[in-house]
């Protein structure tokens, strides 16, 4: 149970961290996309009243994870296909951007910790130990250090978003037979080109890196 009493913890602490909560709920699936949002079962839940519950659905909302419907009340958002063409071709954009420019201006020391990720993303697609939420984590990872090598704040604020809307569908593709170990072929493809500081190929890598991952979804 939370309280909005607690010392030091500012209304604004508060819906933040039940904006987290429910995000994490919506992740894992405990709140399935087009459900509704059961605004007195929650706030009982967490003892708390509707108003920061509230607050935390507008920045949910914001997010593109809930939906807004006018006195029907809160739901978790259901991703079309045509949303998630969208999103892949926004993300596709976006980070073989980056990936381009890490190529060119990434440190030994940033590249070996790209490398170390890789491998650990190897590691996690290993045949008979494979795990397709450890292969998401890490995946997400990589893409988060590559995002933070290229240092474009703008870039990594959309990027951010963008990625919290496909985590809705993240099992849909993962799950798909043979699709973690295209993915991960992918990823090779990616590190060969970084390694060898072609930043036209490691945007080219990466772009077809998510045509193939929207054809999964999909």
């Amino acid at each position: 149970m939370m309280s909005e009493n607690r010392p030091g913890l500012s209304p604004r602490a508060l819906y933040v961290e039940v904006a987290e909560l429910l995000r994490q709920r919506i992740f894992m699936r405990e709140l399935e996309p087009g459900s509704w949002i059961d605004e007195l079962k929650i706030a009982e839940e967490y003892g708390i009243s509707r108003t920061p519950l509230r607050e935390a659905l507008k920045v949910l909302a914001a997010e593109g994870l809930v939906t807004m419907k006018v006195r029907r009340g809160a739901y978790v958002t259901e991703v079309s296909a045509q949303d998630l063409s969208d999103v892949y071709h926004l993300l596709s954009l976006l980070e073989s951007d980056a990936a381009g420019v890490v190529a060119g201006k990434a440190t030994e020391a940033e590249l070996a910790e790209l490398i170390a990720l890789h491998a650990a993303l190897e590691d996690a697609a290993q045949p008979g130990t494979a795990n397709a939420d450890a292969f998401f984590a890490v995946n997400e990872q990589f893409h988060m250090r590559l995002l933070e090598i290229a240092n474009n704040r703008w870039r990594d604020q959309m990027v951010a978003d963008l990625r919290k809307v496909m985590k809705l569908n993240r099992h849909n593709s993962l799950l798909k037979a043979g699709r973690m170990e295209e993915s991960l072929v992918e990823h090779r493809a990616v590190m060969a080109a970084l390694t060898a500081r072609d930043a036209a190929a490691t945007a080219l890598r990466m772009r077809e890196h998510f045509a193939n991952g929207l054809q999964a979804a999909a």
